[in-house]
């Protein structure tokens, strides 16, 4: 109640000003230490590129692991596969940080493309081959003709423009579930699998979070190291324990599964990798062609690129870059085209994508550097080269990279969240539109995903495989799901309204829909060599 002008109890002190100011919007992340064009000095730069091989080897060992045996591949076409994987990978990353859309991004294998290729190995037409090798080279060479056809629909949308005048219209309010679900969504390859061993894989969490967040601030001496460096600190130290574990018999007597997850000698991979071996294109023979997993691949294609886009909107906002023009985009999915190209052309067996945890990693060392990334691709190739030394890498227990991914998923994630600070969250359309694409990507999936656990196949289920396929991959995409929602409807409700488009914060990004608008745009994304006279963006 408001009292009356008694003596002396004057009335409380206003609060300070600075108190009510919330906190600046930032199309510039602040605090990052290196961005892209600023490199760390070499020493340093030849760590943190040796991290990032270290981190991206957990997908690239990953999915062959689970793929090859089922081609009827043995533990040195394993070995081997990995090795093109991480070869190619190197190239691919070495292509998108000179021509794509030149930010530290990690391309590698792609869990989007696994379920393609399961219903390869599955298909009709290997089935009845009794020798498990040539059963093998024969799912490999389709799986390659499926890639190169796949990697056509990337390469056109990118060169094109196609998908240049798509992202004109991606708001922050649009990106912002796109980016949240590209990290997030990838909650099943976090936890989960550390639990597979989590005696192995709760210690490498628990040792990141008290070296990246604790220590820092503890020892001011060596603040910078133990963040910057705190992957290269633990992964040996639990990896050793792995080792203490496995040579002192825990595992003597535990089921196989067990073994293969908490064991460091249970991979195969360094018995099966040669010492000196240079991965080259059709080295499992011609590529064969079917329309249906043409069509199904092409499907998870279009998938990743989606993927990719929220992972580059998160890589640039790591970097400490400005948002990435719609025409650099565009010019990078093409790139990533012809990553995809390449991945059917030296035989993966995987198509390839940005690596989100990769993505992670920059905000965890808060260094954006692209000198970081070409290093870390120089080690990709290196050690792919020199099989045995990258096997020893390769071998680290699964569960360790789990534990990574618990915080570099969650980076990515969080990405997404900060680009509603450009939005008005106070808005009910903002709310709806938010919530429901939010949802609906972790719902929709949910449902596919439990309806082909139990029934065997995905709720499409017509006589007809390649459509199944492809609608079972597309609606299986979290990020895919929640970006499709959240693009229509941000560009359907309202869309006119003079109050809305500030309500989705497209107005803070209107001086990045065109490549010259902002100056700063040609510091981070303008091609090497003068190219950008003969490839000019718009």
């Amino acid at each position: 109640m408001a009292g009356g002008g008694g003596g002396g109890g004057g009335a409380a002190p206003a609060p300070k000003h600075d108190e009510l100011t919330p906190h600046p919007v930032k199309d510039q992340l602040p605090g990052v230490s290196y961005c892209i064009t600023s490199p760390p000095p070499w020493p340093e730069a030849i760590l943190l590129g040796f991290q990032h091989y270290l981190v991206m080897l957990g997908t690239t060992v990953i999915i062959p692991t689970a793929l090859v045996p089922q081609m009827g591949g043995n533990n040195e076409d394993k070995a081997v596969v990995i090795q093109t994987l991480l070869f190619v990978a190197g190239i691919n990353t070495l292509l998108q940080s000179f021509f794509g859309t030149r930010l530290p991004a990690v391309i590698g294998g792609s869990y989007t493309f696994v379920v393609p290729t399961i219903s390869i190995i599955l298909a009709g037409r290997y089935a009845n081959e009794p020798n498990p090798h040539t059963k093998f080279l024969r799912i490999m060479r389709g799986t390659q003709g499926a890639l190169i056809v796949a990697s056509a629909l990337q390469i056109i949308f990118g060169f094109s423009g196609l998908w240049r005048n798509v992202a004109r219209y991606l708001s922050p309010l649009s990106a912002a579930p796109l980016v949240m679900l590209v990290g997030f969504g990838l909650y099943e390859l976090g936890f989960p699998s550390v639990a597979k061993c989590v005696e192995i894989g709760l210690p490498e969490l628990i040792l990141l979070v008290i070296f990246a967040m604790y220590l820092p601030h503890a020892i001011h001496m060596m603040k910078s190291i133990f963040d910057r460096f705190a992957v290269l600190f633990t992964i040996p130290i639990v990896w050793l324990y792995a080792y203490l574990l496995t040579v002192g018999g825990a595992y003597r007597n535990a089921p196989p599964k067990t073994q293969f997850h908490c064991r460091t000698d249970r991979s195969g991979i360094i018995g099966g990798a040669p010492w000196i071996r240079v991965p080259y294109p059709f080295q499992w023979g011609a590529p064969t062609f079917d329309a249906g997993e043409a069509f199904a691949m092409m499907a998870a294609s279009f998938v990743a690129l989606v993927e990719s886009t929220g992972a580059f909107i998160a890589v640039s906002r790591y970097a400490s870059a400005t948002p990435l023009p719609p025409s650099v985009l565009s010019r990078g999915i093409g790139w990533q085209g012809i990553g995809i190209l390449l991945d059917g052309l030296f035989g993966t067996g995987n198509g390839s994508s940005v690596s989100v945890e990769n993505a992670g990693l920059l905000a965890l060392t808060r260094v954006g550097s692209r000198r970081v990334v070409q290093i870390s691709a120089g080690f990709m190739i290196f050690f792919s080269i020199l099989g045995k030394f990258g096997a020893v890498f390769a071998s680290i227990p699964p569960p360790i990279f789990a534990a990574l991914y618990c915080i570099f998923f969650a980076y990515v994630g969080s990405a997404g969240v900060g680009f509603l600070q450009f939005c008005n969250l106070n808005s009910f359309r903002t709310k709806f539109i938010l919530g429901f694409s939010v949802f609906m990507g972790l719902s929709v999936p949910q449902y596919f995903n439990e309806y082909t656990s139990v029934a065997g196949y995905g709720p499409v289920h017509t006589h007809s495989r390649w459509f199944n396929d492809i609608v079972n991959v597309i609606f299986s995409s979290k990020a895919f799901v929640a970006g499709f929602v959240a693009y229509l409807l941000d560009n359907t409700i309202h869309r006119h309204d003079s109050s809305v488009r500030k309500d989705r914060g497209h107005h803070w990004w209107d001086k990045f829909r065109s490549y010259r608008t902002d100056t700063r745009s040609e510091e981070f994304y303008s091609l090497p060599f003068n190219l950008n006279k003969f490839f000019p963006s718009v």
